[in-house]
């Protein structure tokens, strides 16, 4: 679906598609389809809420930065989709659509604007002859070839945005074990600080490899269908084995900046030993900083940025369990490094709730802030901006 094109003359294919692209079915929103070239391959696919939109005095402004970024996507055509079920929705669309199509008319291009509404789909302006009153029945989006495509590929859409972050609890008694294990590596932590600086670092490793072991383990966990998030819940590796220990060091480390930096180069396909020389005596650390930055480099830079593995799945499973069985509120770095992931895979709006979520919990967390602001900024990872 990466080089999907779509023809703006059968809406079906496009409507079919975006609760597929966003993860969820739209409410009361405005997505904006980039169109790119002359056979209009589908390209950046972004929402706003309609009100924002078709605001008289403020909608101009989001129509501009959608227009931006649809620009810079390389968009020669948009189509705009217009989702609400209120009385007053179908003014709204017309008001957004038309601050969209002002602001796109010279950067851009044209654009074409669909209403779904009440159960059916039709074009906002109409030529004679193009819409039934009334509209076109969404049931005909069931019988689409991208929404067969997309159902054999497991992808599942979800009702509401909210739900693309929701990782439930794990029962009561798993997180009561997991937080005396991180009780107890916390006063590990203490006492490594007071033995000094090979002792803090011995502590750190041991807390990567409880990480490499939990994401080992995580192979023989199924990994859900795209789109389902917050299925795992059970912290048990193979034959049953329990790793809430483990999973208490990975809490408590998680919570240590150089600790929290060696496993997102683990992230990073290729780094090989080098998040553990990374946690090394800091006269051995500094020769690897340039390292970590080539590194990082993979993820943003789109000239050597790489797509996430396979793999990368298995880190999402763990860090889920960390948040599910972990302190209430207390998991900023875990719910940074999700939405780290989801952005690598070209998951905004996941992204975007997970790191909502890290700022409740510290609004003052750095990497938190940096990757809020890159989303902000509609900046993709560095293999979307290169392949774009």
């Amino acid at each position: 679906m990466d080089h999907l094109t779509l023809r703006l003359d059968d809406p079906r294919e496009l409507l079919a598609y975006v609760p597929h692209r966003l993860g969820f079915r739209p409410h009361e929103s405005a997505v904006a389809v980039a169109l790119r070239g002359p056979r209009g391959r589908v390209g950046l696919v972004v929402r706003v809420d309609l009100d924002d939109l078709a605001h008289p005095t403020h909608g101009p402004q989001v129509a501009r930065a959608l227009a931006g970024h649809l620009d810079r996507d390389g968009a020669t055509r948009v189509l705009l989709v217009a989702y609400t079920e209120r009385d007053a929705g179908e003014r709204l669309a017309r008001e957004g659509a038309a601050h969209l199509a002002e602001a796109c008319d010279v950067p851009v291009g044209p654009l074409e604007a669909l209403l779904v509404s009440a159960g059916a789909y039709r074009c906002l302006a109409c030529p004679p002859g193009c819409c039934p009153p009334g509209g076109r029945p969404l049931d005909d989006l069931r019988s689409t070839r991208v929404g067969a495509e997309m159902v054999l590929a497991g992808s599942v859409v979800v009702d509401r945005r909210e739900d693309l972050a929701r990782i439930p609890s794990a029962p009561a008694e798993a997180r009561r074990s997991v937080a005396r294990a991180r009780g107890r590596w916390d006063a590990a932590r203490l006492r490594a600080a007071a033995d000094g600086d090979d002792a803090v670092a011995a502590w750190r490793l041991a807390s990567l490899r409880a990480w490499r072991e939990e994401v080992g383990d995580a192979v023989a966990r199924p990994a859900p269908a795209v789109g389902v998030r917050g299925t795992a819940t059970d912290a048990r590796g193979p034959g049953g084995r329990t790793t809430f220990s483990r999973l208490g060091r990975v809490e408590a480390g998680l919570r240590d900046r150089r600790v929290r930096d060696a496993v997102l180069v683990t992230l990073v396909p290729g780094t090989g030993r080098l998040p553990e020389r990374s946690l090394a005596a800091p006269q051995v650390r500094a020769a690897d900083d340039r390292l970590l930055g080539d590194a990082m480099a993979r993820v943003v830079d789109p000239d050597v940025g790489v797509a996430p593995p396979p793999s990368a799945r298995r880190h999402e499973v763990v860090l889920e369990q960390v948040v599910a069985h972990g302190r209430a509120g207390g998991q900023p770095p875990a719910l940074t490094l999700l939405g780290l992931l989801a952005w690598w895979r070209g998951d905004g709006a996941r992204a975007s709730l997970l790191l909502d979520r890290a700022l409740a919990g510290d609004g003052e967390y750095r990497l938190a802030l940096l990757l809020a602001r890159t989303l902000e900024a509609g900046l993709p990872p560095g293999w979307v901006r290169r392949e774009g």
